[in-house]
């Protein structure tokens, strides 16, 4: 073969290679036959550049992917496995979305909880009349409203929740939802229910009390005052005499 016919041959190879190079990036290929052997090899160089330009943005794009992919597992074992439940309402007030936390809250196994009506959990009417004048509420001012009521289990189980609700206005499609902040506050209001309960026994010695001193009778009225005071130290309400806060 003379040199004449390999400069030849090696430019109508890389005439192939710039065609297909042209049609794989949907560039023309009309005038690639009239092209020179240099000019095919600088045509050819630059496909390759834009072929590495472009693996270059896939692997890119990839890594932005695998990122997403992270972040969003991360978000959803934040969501999942919060220390309070997230609820998601439609606006006829069906659960769209909860997180375990909830569906533990609520006794009811995620899977099942989805598309129930949350006025379901809710224990009286009265109640559920409350948590719609308070979704209402935060329709109309666009801010977090706050509320407590009790929620039954399907096992007849009662508990106090209290609710964070916010409003989220229909975007350009779809309906407004209603996101919730649910969380179990029984141990708290039954400490509030023994705090006015001692509150009132209190009262009632007090009145007690008073009833003795108009009656002028000042030995019992000393008795009844230490009294009171021994029930008071007890409860941790008054400090001991030596400054400390157990009962004497």
């Amino acid at each position: 073969m003379t040199s004449k016919d390999f400069h030849l041959k090696h430019a109508a190879m890389l005439r192939q290679k710039a065609e297909a190079k042209a049609r794989e990036e949907g560039l023309p290929v009309d005038n690639i036959a009239a092209l020179s052997p240099e000019e095919l090899q600088q045509t050819l160089h630059e496909l390759r550049v834009h072929q590495i330009q472009l693996e270059m943005q896939n692997e890119e794009l990839r890594r932005t992917h695998a990122e997403l992919d992270a972040a969003r597992e991360r978000y959803f074992d934040l969501y999942d496995l919060a220390p309070v439940g997230y609820v998601t309402l439609s606006d006829a007030g069906v659960i769209l979305e909860a997180n375990f936390t909830a569906a533990t809250l609520l006794g009811v196994p995620r899977g099942m909880l989805i598309r129930q009506p949350f006025s379901r959990f809710i224990l009286t009417p009265e109640e559920c009349d409350h948590f719609h004048h308070h979704c209402r509420q935060g329709t109309d001012s666009g801010k977090p409203c706050m509320c407590e009521l009790r929620m039954a289990r399907p096992d007849h189980t009662v508990f106090w929740a209290h609710l964070v609700t916010t409003v989220i206005p229909a975007q350009t499609e779809g309906a407004p939802v209603c996101r919730i902040v649910l969380s179990d506050v029984t141990e708290h209001k039954q400490t509030e229910e023994a705090l006015r309960d001692s509150e009132e026994r209190f009262r009632k010695v007090l009145q007690d009390v008073q009833s003795v001193a108009i009656q002028g009778d000042g030995a019992i009225l000393e008795l009844r005052l230490r009294a009171v005071v021994r029930l008071q130290r007890a409860r941790g309400a008054w400090p001991q005499p030596d400054g400390s806060d157990h009962s004497a």
